[in-house]
């Protein structure tokens, strides 16, 4: 299989383009699973305080063998953890369970409005990526008027915006704010949500693309999202699967197969609104 390509963040760090996403992965198949991934050429692994495996996620990166140093590996704080003197000690928790010393990229998971901490939340934040453990740090699940309000009042330019993009909801414009301040756009449900991906990948434009290419419908969604200039974090419990979502670094959509795949869009969110999600 061909190396996975890295893009550049905004303060220089390079992130691989295409990792393992762990959401919803049984903690008991966890390890396992990032290591093969990592033994199959993964180098990005994406996971989060409210997953419940980092632990396992640690473990998965020490079975692989491959060097710490060779590897991204993404961690996420929690709601419950907003408020500036929160924040350290959340992130000390994480990396405790992750057994790492340092971590490539932390993310705020959500704005959390209800709370009204997300700007102290993130100037913690802040502190910590100065501190030179976090190598770089951004936000999931941020709309544009969330970017905003954090521009305006702190010092760093989130670094990555992890968001619910796939091709029937492509968040056009939340891609075009970040492209304008240089963040880097992270696909989360990049095959669409758990109830809906069996609908997006039977679907006759990917299914035809799909034979061209001798490929799965899912292996285009992936190549589509890579070519856009997206990273992209798939998700399975299988490890056939997971080495099937790596293989798409031999072919190229068409531009009019891209454009195709992005009029699937029905602007229809399928996650939770980040305006009024505010569990804890």
């Amino acid at each position: 299989m061909n190396d996975i390509p890295n893009v550049t963040l905004n303060n220089g760090v390079q992130m691989p383009q295409l990792g393992l996403g762990v959401f919803l992965m049984p903690s008991d198949i966890t390890a396992d699973n990032v290591a093969a991934a990592i033994q199959n050429g993964y180098r990005l692994i994406d996971t989060a305080a409210m997953y419940g495996n980092e632990a396992a996620v640690g473990e998965g990166i020490r079975k692989s063998g491959v060097p710490r140093e060779q590897l991204f590996i993404t961690t996420k704080l929690w709601n419950s953890d907003h408020g500036f003197d929160n924040v350290a000690k959340a992130f000390e928790t994480s990396m405790q369970k992750l057994s790492l010393e340092y971590l490539d990229l932390y993310l705020m998971h959500w704005p959390h409005p209800a709370r009204g901490q997300m700007v102290e939340t993130w100037k913690a934040m802040e502190q910590l990526y100065k501190g030179g453990r976090i190598k770089s740090i951004g936000v999931c699940n941020f709309q544009p008027h969330h970017l905003d309000e954090l521009l305006q009042k702190s010092e760093t330019v989130p670094a990555v915006l992890q968001i619910e993009l796939h091709p029937t909801f492509t968040q056009e414009a939340v891609r075009a704010y970040a492209k304008r301040y240089g963040i880097q756009v992270e696909s989360w449900a990049p095959l669409g949500g758990q109830k809906s991906i069996a609908d997006l990948l039977g679907n006759l434009t990917l299914v035809d693309i799909a034979k061209k290419y001798s490929k799965t419908s899912a292996q285009v969604v992936l190549r589509w999202h890579i070519q856009q200039g997206l990273v992209v974090i798939p998700k399975s419990d299988h490890v056939s699967r997971i080495i099937e979502n790596r293989d798409i670094f031999d072919f190229e959509l068409t531009s009019d197969e891209l454009a195709a795949i992005s009029d699937l869009n029905t602007g229809v969110r399928l996650g939770p609104d980040p305006d009024a999600f505010d569990r804890e």
